[in-house]
């Protein structure tokens, strides 16, 4: 269950940095720095480069899902779900 939430959530994250204006091997290497901490991404967000030119909207998804993957996944969707705030 955990790798396929993590999987599409990678799939989702890279969908959403696509429809912000980057190209797919970027879009799909700043998701996976952000998620999965693995030092910097591929293409314009590649070692040679900066996320300076992502959009403010980019920069707060990436961020979100940098707290998605250093929080766990379960963790923060678990805050999500009404039957955890239920008593």
């Amino acid at each position: 269950a955990f790798v396929s939430t993590y999987f599409f959530i990678f799939g989702f994250g890279t969908m959403i940095m696509t429809g912000c204006g980057l190209p797919l091997d970027s879009a799909a290497g700043s998701v996976a720095t952000c998620m999965a901490n693995i030092g910097p991404g591929l293409g314009n967000t590649g070692p040679a480069s900066t996320f300076a030119h992502i959009s403010d909207f980019g920069k707060w998804f990436l961020s979100a899902c940098m707290l998605l993957g250093r929080l766990e996944l379960f963790t923060v969707l678990l805050l999500f779900a009404p039957e955890f705030w239920k008593k």
